[in-house]
Protein backbone atom coordinates (compact mmCIF):
# COMPACT_ATOMS: atom_id res chain seq x y z
CA UNK A 1 0.00 0.00 0.00
CA UNK A 2 1.56 3.69 -1.15
CA UNK A 3 0.38 7.26 -0.36
CA UNK A 4 2.19 9.04 -2.88
CA UNK A 5 2.19 12.83 -1.76
CA UNK A 6 1.18 15.69 -4.17
CA UNK A 7 4.32 16.30 -5.59
CA UNK A 8 3.60 13.00 -7.66
CA UNK A 9 1.47 12.71 -10.38
CA UNK A 10 -1.38 10.76 -9.43
CA UNK A 11 -2.27 10.29 -13.12
CA UNK A 12 1.27 9.80 -14.17
CA UNK A 13 2.57 7.62 -11.55
CA UNK A 14 0.21 6.68 -9.52
CA UNK A 15 -1.85 4.77 -12.35
CA UNK A 16 1.09 3.02 -13.42
CA UNK A 17 1.74 1.27 -10.42
CA UNK A 18 -2.27 0.40 -9.68
CA UNK A 19 -2.00 -1.39 -13.16
CA UNK A 20 1.23 -3.26 -11.73
CA UNK A 21 -0.67 -4.20 -8.73
CA UNK A 22 0.02 -1.99 -5.94
CA UNK A 23 -2.90 0.16 -3.93
CA UNK A 24 -2.20 3.77 -4.57
CA UNK A 25 -4.23 6.38 -3.06
CA UNK A 26 -2.42 9.57 -4.56
CA UNK A 27 -2.75 13.93 -2.87
CA UNK A 28 -3.41 14.77 -6.16
CA UNK A 29 -6.00 12.74 -6.91
CA UNK A 30 -8.00 13.77 -3.34
CA UNK A 31 -9.48 16.76 -3.20
CA UNK A 32 -10.34 16.48 0.42
CA UNK A 33 -6.96 16.29 1.09
CA UNK A 34 -5.50 18.80 -0.72
CA UNK A 35 -3.18 21.38 1.34
CA UNK A 36 -2.50 18.71 3.95
CA UNK A 37 0.00 19.68 6.16
CA UNK A 38 3.63 17.31 5.70
CA UNK A 39 3.52 15.95 9.03
CA UNK A 40 -0.24 14.80 8.79
CA UNK A 41 0.98 12.98 5.48
CA UNK A 42 3.57 11.12 7.18
CA UNK A 43 0.57 10.58 9.99
CA UNK A 44 -2.26 9.75 7.44
CA UNK A 45 0.07 7.43 5.43
CA UNK A 46 0.80 5.89 9.29
CA UNK A 47 -2.48 5.00 9.90
CA UNK A 48 -3.13 4.05 6.73
CA UNK A 49 -0.26 1.14 6.82
CA UNK A 50 0.84 2.97 3.66
CA UNK A 51 4.53 3.73 2.27
CA UNK A 52 4.84 7.05 1.51
CA UNK A 53 6.61 8.47 -1.87
CA UNK A 54 7.70 12.14 -1.77
CA UNK A 55 10.33 14.40 -3.65
CA UNK A 56 10.39 16.96 -0.85
CA UNK A 57 13.05 15.26 1.15
CA UNK A 58 13.68 18.75 2.23
CA UNK A 59 10.89 19.01 4.57
CA UNK A 60 10.36 15.15 5.19
CA UNK A 61 13.81 14.33 6.31
CA UNK A 62 13.64 16.39 9.11
CA UNK A 63 10.36 14.90 10.03
CA UNK A 64 11.28 11.65 9.93
CA UNK A 65 14.16 12.51 11.93
CA UNK A 66 11.96 13.72 14.45
CA UNK A 67 9.59 10.49 14.43
CA UNK A 68 12.76 8.37 14.73
CA UNK A 69 13.97 10.44 18.05
CA UNK A 70 10.39 10.59 19.55
CA UNK A 71 10.28 6.61 18.95
CA UNK A 72 7.21 6.98 16.99
CA UNK A 73 6.83 4.94 14.11
CA UNK A 74 5.32 5.04 10.74
CA UNK A 75 4.62 2.46 7.45
CA UNK A 76 8.16 3.29 5.59
CA UNK A 77 8.52 6.50 3.33
CA UNK A 78 10.68 6.63 -0.17
CA UNK A 79 12.43 9.58 -0.77
CA UNK A 80 12.71 10.44 -4.93
CA UNK A 81 15.40 12.17 -5.40
CA UNK A 82 17.32 14.26 -8.67
CA UNK A 83 14.46 12.89 -11.09
CA UNK A 84 13.45 15.94 -13.34
CA UNK A 85 9.63 16.43 -12.84
CA UNK A 86 9.00 14.34 -16.31
CA UNK A 87 11.33 11.63 -15.52
CA UNK A 88 7.86 9.68 -14.92
CA UNK A 89 9.12 5.81 -16.36
CA UNK A 90 12.36 6.22 -14.69
CA UNK A 91 10.43 6.97 -11.07
CA UNK A 92 7.95 4.26 -11.34
CA UNK A 93 10.63 1.62 -12.27
CA UNK A 94 12.64 2.89 -9.18
CA UNK A 95 9.74 2.25 -6.75
CA UNK A 96 8.26 -0.85 -8.65
CA UNK A 97 11.91 -2.08 -7.94
CA UNK A 98 12.45 -1.10 -4.05
CA UNK A 99 9.04 -2.81 -3.77
CA UNK A 100 10.20 -5.99 -5.13
CA UNK A 101 12.93 -5.38 -3.12
CA UNK A 102 11.41 -5.85 0.10
CA UNK A 103 7.51 -6.88 -0.77
CA UNK A 104 6.48 -7.31 2.92
CA UNK A 105 4.46 -4.24 3.87
CA UNK A 106 6.04 -4.67 7.41
CA UNK A 107 9.35 -5.08 6.59
CA UNK A 108 9.04 -1.18 6.00
CA UNK A 109 8.10 -0.39 9.12
CA UNK A 110 10.74 3.10 10.01
CA UNK A 111 12.69 2.10 6.72
CA UNK A 112 13.64 5.28 5.03
CA UNK A 113 15.04 5.20 1.27
CA UNK A 114 16.04 7.13 -0.98
CA UNK A 115 15.77 6.97 -4.72
CA UNK A 116 17.78 8.70 -7.10
CA UNK A 117 19.56 7.86 -10.53
CA UNK A 118 22.78 6.73 -9.15
CA UNK A 119 20.72 4.02 -7.04
CA UNK A 120 19.10 3.71 -4.03
CA UNK A 121 20.43 4.55 0.18
CA UNK A 122 18.34 3.30 3.29
CA UNK A 123 18.62 4.14 6.28
CA UNK A 124 16.73 2.26 9.14
CA UNK A 125 15.49 4.71 11.76
CA UNK A 126 17.07 3.15 14.99
CA UNK A 127 14.66 2.22 17.75
CA UNK A 128 14.99 4.25 21.39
Amino acid sequence: MLLLDANLSGRRIGRVLRTSGHDVLALSEEIMLEGLDDTDVLALATTEGRILITRNSRDFAPILREWAEAGRQHAGCVLVLGFDHGEFDAIVRGIDALLRQCPSQEGWEDLVLALSRTGRRGSQAPRG
